[in-house]
């Protein structure tokens, strides 16, 4: 099984990273595209949500190169909010090829915030947004339930979504990008990450990013 990564960061480029972080528009797009390289010749399927953003801009470019799967986490179901402004995601493509091979319905958009990063082995941090932040400790907690059996109430992956791969082939970590954040993760969010068998990784550039996708695939086990 082809290990996956889960892409999580800001979906508002222009104020997020030109205007909070002053990167500079033409380095954030080659920082995209080596991003996007790396991520193919790993070998990793990578999984997020189809909407603007970093995560669809490195999809984008990820699709370009020819090989390799694109997984959009979208909640088909829901009655809330909807989907419409998600659709013209769903439908894209680069050089006649759309970006998404396939979708996981994830029922709602509140399952969806909770859940989107249990889609994948192992999540690539690419911002601290408000969003990127909330599904990155959501993730966590529910692998609280995966390895702990507190008060009766440990959770089967594949009791929330047969989809569901967080922890089961490698341990579940976080890469942080760190062009792309100011600051790193919270003190106490990292040593929860870490109490629940995780590892969190800060990588400066997509080099260091490629030897660390290698070294925990090297980790993987069937």
């Amino acid at each position: 099984m082809v290990l996956r990564i889960s892409l999580i960061g800001a979906g508002d480029i222009r104020y997020h990273y030109y205007n909070l972080l002053k990167i500079n528009e033409e380095e954030f797009k080659r920082e995209i595209e080596r991003i996007a390289k790396t991520l193919v010749n790993s070998g990793y399927e990578i999984v997020l949500l189809p909407d603007k953003g970093i995560s669809f801009e490195i999809a984008k470019e990820y699709k370009k190169l020819g090989k390799g799967k694109v997984i959009g986490t979208v909640p088909l179901s829901d009655k809330d909010f909807g989907i419409i402004h998600l659709k013209p995601y769903m439908e894209a493509k680069v050089n006649g090829r759309k970006v998404f091979d396939e979708f996981i319905d994830t029922n709602n958009w509140y399952k969806q915030d909770v859940t989107h990063c249990i889609f994948g082995d192992v999540i690539l941090m690419l911002g601290n947004s408000l969003g990127s932040l909330g599904e990155l400790v959501y993730s966590y907690y529910l692998q609280k339930f995966f390895i702990e059996n507190n008060l009766g109430l440990k959770a089967k992956r594949k009791a929330i979504h047969p989809e569901a791969r967080a922890g089961e082939r490698v341990p579940y970590s976080v890469i942080v990008y760190e062009p792309f954040v100011k600051e790193r993760l919270n003190f106490e969010i990292e040593a929860y990450i870490k109490k629940l068998n995780g590892n969190v990784y800060y990588v400066e550039n997509s080099e260091e990013l490629k030897e660390i996708l290698e070294n925990i695939k090297s980790l993987a086990h069937d």
